[in-house]
């Protein structure tokens, strides 16, 4: 963190760019990342906080192996990403912006990945699935596990 800073302690302008670097690094924000940026910056720990979760880009749980993204844009939703996203969050007993305990996969929901017209879709990783269904969205995550 140091490095992208200029060795000026009240330089606020920094959270961000520290913020994402910290992410880059660690794959999410954790206490001690929050607390190193705030000693850099000389901002406070609940003010570096406040302003990471004001942006849905950050994330304060550790990602898992695989990251499931579930559009729920206007065409996805109209052919059932709410459900199939429900039946996710049931199979993996997470809701979005959780982790697994086993840290297998993570759960997130996205406004629209711009496929449209491969509505309803699900991306793994960077793996992009379109014309998802519930019936393939329960195979789905075992291409991922193996099993």
């Amino acid at each position: 963190m140091q490095v992208i800073a200029d060795g000026s302690n009240s330089d606020r302008g920094l959270l961000i760019p520290l913020l994402q670097k910290g992410q880059e690094v660690h794959g999410f924000i954790s206490p001690a990342t929050v607390n190193q940026i705030a000693a850099v910056t000389g901002a406070s720990p609940s003010e570096v906080f406040g302003v990471a979760s004001f942006y849905s880009q950050f994330r304060f749980t550790k990602p898992g192996k695989h990251t499931v993204k579930v559009c729920l844009g206007t065409a996805c939703h109209i052919r059932g990403s709410d459900r199939i996203l429900e039946q996710l969050e049931h199979h993996l007993k997470i809701k979005p912006g959780d982790t697994t305990r086993d840290e297998q996969f993570s759960l997130e929901r996205v406004t629209c990945f711009g496929c449209c017209a491969l509505a309803p879709v699900v991306v793994v990783d960077h793996d992009v699935h379109g014309r998802m269904s519930l019936t393939k969205s329960r195979r789905l995550l075992q291409q991922y596990t193996g099993k």
